[in-house]
């Protein structure tokens, strides 16, 4: 919301008086003739920058107006660059004053400049004719006065290609494509004395030239990359800089611009790979010292005969094998060892790129990959760096028929098990995972066994991590998985404890007394739990379904409940539990599913005590026990003694009403042979007594002290669930009917103590007298509890799309006229 005084201000810019904003438009005008533009040319920029945003509709600025603020945009002072370039591109350009640069002015571009052009295209050919305007920039002959616009060249080119590639015609790319390779090979070795040295690489300005240095302090010994230091730097080597950031980009989408190439050039490619790989195998330099830097000068030469895609393509293999090499040395300065890792990822992503592109590379660069896998797995503080190795590893490794069991058990074992607490390597595995989700299931078995793993960053950290997992969790429902997943997933608030548990445990001294101690943290750290704690951090699935301790476990984090961290776990369970279920119903067999049910019932009275949180699961339990009794009715008869004996507890009435509610709906609903053909007269009977008795002793006592009312609906429910069994066995017909009689007789005397609303009770016993007054007529009662499928399925006389409902309501009016 806006301050009372921004409100203001905004009010007095969109009342003002087309008269006033000529006389303001007027003056801002002389001010901007002046020499000198001080602070009363600014605040007046601002002003105008206010007006025209303060209102929805687009205005035109006077021609002489529009002109200044156009030579602004080429002002020494960014401030005024900022505000021209802010208020043109809230105004309508005039007839013919479009902000153009051509040959004579494109060196005068600045990135202010280049967005108001960007916002100014209106078509592709805008887009089209200002790239070839750029690109013959980059053609002619650098002057002095052009080598600061170059660096804004690129990211405008960038920006182009990635909101409208097809604006770069196959002629744009050659040339870009040649200049890349110009800037990232062959840019000066040397220091460049009167360059910059502010920006990307810091220090004192060097009055002699001299080579470049590696980050550890020797000289270079090869062309200048990213990874050179020095005192100051020339044009080519800011570009070079410049075209490294941009080169994986321009390699993702420039096949866009055209279909590619032909079975010819593919040959030829293909062939000139072979020779040169067989180039570095025969060079004397690289025998001799192994050097990557020996292996890529040696294709400088050979390289020459691509054209000039391919070519890029190799300068960039080139450029990515050097910065592979450079991230070995060690750096002097810390700040240069983030630029290594971060250069390392980049090098790897665009290796990952090219290969892609052309197949044949994968055999000359999985043997650097595969080095610098070795080197760096064991320091995981280069887990970013090695997820875009494991990418390189799952697209290419079945090409070069590696062995990547290693690369997996590090990314869903150590990753997970030690940097759950990550919260941007969290961030990236799990994108890792959901953009390469079909390839992991089909070639990763380790994928769906690491699930204990990889929902320790859900356990960490919910609310960041949820998302990923609505994506993934589907993927990780097997028939072999599903029922240790569900499991899973309802003990996620005790994982997030012990995962709090587990980094207090290592940052506090066991011999620390001070401060509160913590009843869980000594548990933590007592062999006598240490099992029930390492079930929940385990690695991988198969060591069992869960523990049986599980009463115990709860107990001894009951403390933890109130923790945040815990809370917030508990609040997504719910969310992605409904997803497991709506997932296992489409992958599981009637045995699964029936061992789902007994782990619904079981597990709704063994969770942690968080009571919104056990309120969510056994809302989550009956809509799901429903769904699988509704699609497979079978069920019901298979688990038949489990769920009566879950019925006939009493104490279930008042501790899970939604679950026990529903149980009792489905053993109604489905004990019946129709349903399935082994359901006998015995079963319905004892089903019919197991409930029976249950109403009986609610509705015989008042509820013990302390304790709620049992609730209208599970009352109401039985009943009705004791109807229809006895619609089903006649013989049970004067039983129920005998209990709906007492049930109106002691009603009439006023209040009972199991109900304690008036309302509810009248409800309670017009229930019991229609369900009374159906059984009198056994064959109607049948009909009507239990309607065929052909008769219940359609609901005519409720589906709107069809006449029935309009016929009933004309009868309706016609046979109680008002």
């Amino acid at each position: 919301m806006y301050s009372h005084g921004s409100e203001s201000l905004i009010k007095q810019a969109r009342d003002i008086h087309e008269s006033e904003l000529q006389k303001f438009f007027s003056r801002l005008v002389k001010l901007l003739q002046g020499k000198e533009l001080g602070h009363e040319t600014v605040d007046s920029l601002q002003r105008l920058l206010l007006i025209l945003s303060a209102t929805k509709y687009t205005k035109t600025l006077p021609p002489e107006l529009q002109r200044r603020l156009v030579s602004l945009l080429s002002s020494s002072a960014e401030q005024l660059q900022v505000l021209s370039s802010a208020v043109l591109r809230e105004t309508l350009p005039l007839s013919g004053q479009e902000v153009n640069y051509n040959q004579e002015n494109i060196f005068q571009l600045n990135s202010h400049a280049a967005s108001l052009l960007l916002s100014q295209a209106q078509s592709r050919a805008d887009l089209s004719s200002l790239c070839a305007q750029l690109l013959r920039g980059l053609e002619g002959r650098q002057s002095e006065g052009s080598a600061h616009s170059l660096t804004h060249t690129l990211p405008i080119l960038n920006s182009i290609l990635t909101h409208s590639p097809e604006s770069l015609t196959e002629d744009h790319v050659t040339l870009l494509s040649k200049k890349l390779v110009d800037w990232l090979r062959y840019a000066s070795i040397t220091q460049g004395g009167g360059a910059s040295s502010g920006g990307f690489f810091t220090g004192p300005r060097s009055r002699q030239p001299v080579p470049t240095a590696e980050l550890d302090g020797t000289v270079s010994g090869d062309f200048f990359t990213v990874l050179c230091v020095g005192q100051g730097f020339t044009d080519d080597q800011w570009m070079n800089v410049y075209s490294f950031s941009m080169l994986r980009h321009w390699l993702l989408t420039n096949h866009s611009v055209c279909n590619g190439n032909t079975t010819a050039d593919t040959a030829h490619r293909l062939q000139l790979s072979l020779s040169l790989s067989h180039s570095f195998s025969n060079d004397d330099r690289s025998e001799v010292d192994g050097s990557v830097v020996s292996m890529v000068s040696a294709t400088s030469s050979s390289s020459r005969l691509l054209p000039p895609k391919e070519r890029l393509r190799e300068k960039a293999f080139q450029y990515c094998q050097r910065l592979i090499e450079q991230s070995d040395r060690k750096a002097q300065k810390r700040i240069d060892t983030d630029l290594q890792k971060a250069c390392l990822v980049e090098a790897v992503c665009i290796l990952d790129r090219v290969c892609e592109e052309d197949t044949s590379l994968v055999f000359r660069t999985f043997p650097c990959i595969k080095a610098l896998f070795g080197r760096l797995s064991s320091d995981l503080s280069f887990a970013r760096v090695l997820l875009p190795i494991a990418q390189f590893y799952l697209h290419h490794g079945e090409t070069a028929a590696v062995d990547c069991e290693s690369v997996w058990n590090l990314v869903f074992g150590r990753f997970p098990a030690e940097l759950f607490n990550d919260l941007f390597l969290a961030h990236e595995l799990l994108r890792f995972l959901r953009l390469n989700l079909e390839s992991l299931q089909a070639r990763v078995p380790q994928y769906t066994r690491s699930f204990p793993n990889l929902l320790k960053f859900l356990a960490w950290d919910s609310p960041s991590a949820v998302d990923d997992f609505v994506d993934l969790l589907p993927s990780l429902v097997t028939t072999g998985t599903a029922v240790e997943l569900l499991h899973t997933l309802l003990d996620l608030p005790c994982l997030s404890a012990t995962l709090v548990l587990q980094l207090r445990s290592a940052c506090q001294p066991i011999s620390d007394t001070g401060g509160r101690a913590l009843l869980s943290l000594d548990a933590f750290r007592s062999t006598s739990y240490r099992g029930l704690f390492l079930f929940l951090l385990r690695g991988e699935a198969g060591s069992g379904d869960t523990i049986d301790r599980l009463s115990t476990l709860h107990k001894l984090l009951a403390e933890a409940a109130d923790w945040p961290r815990v809370v917030q776990c508990s609040q997504m369970v719910p969310v992605l539990l409904h997803i497991f279920f709506n997932t296992v119903v489409t992958v599981a067999n009637d045995k699964l599913l029936a061992h789902l049910i007994l782990v619904m019932l079981e597990r709704s009275s063994l969770l942690l005590n968080i009571p919104k949180y056990i309120k969510e699961i056994h809302r989550v339990f009956s809509c799901h026990l429903l769904r699988l009794c509704k699609l497979h009715p079978s069920l019901v008869v298979d688990q038949s003694h489990e769920l009566l004996e879950f019925a006939g507890a009493t104490a279930n009435v008042y501790s899970k009403e939604d679950i026990y509610t529903h149980v009792v709906w489905v053993l109604g609903e489905y004990l019946s042979v129709s349903c399935d053909s082994r359901c006998s007269v015995r079963l319905i009977t004892s089903c019919f007594e197991t409930l029976e008795a249950v109403l009986f002793e609610i509705t015989s006592s008042a509820p013990t002290p302390g304790a709620v009312c049992p609730a209208p609906r599970v009352i109401t429910t039985l009943m009705s669930a004791l109807a229809k069994l006895a619609s089903r066995s006649h013989d049970l017909i004067p039983r129920v009917s005998l209990f709906f009689s007492k049930l109106r007789t002691v009603t009439r005397g006023g209040s009972v103590p199991w109900c304690n609303n008036e309302e509810d009770l009248v409800a309670i016993v017009t229930r019991g007298e229609e369900l009374w007054s159906l059984l009198k007529a056994p064959g109607v009662a049948q009909s009507v509890l239990t309607p065929p499928t052909h008769i219940a399925t359609p609901q005519w006389h409720q589906d709107t799309n069809v006449a029935m409902p309009l016929r009933l309501r004309a009868l309706t009016s016609l046979t109680h006229p008002q």
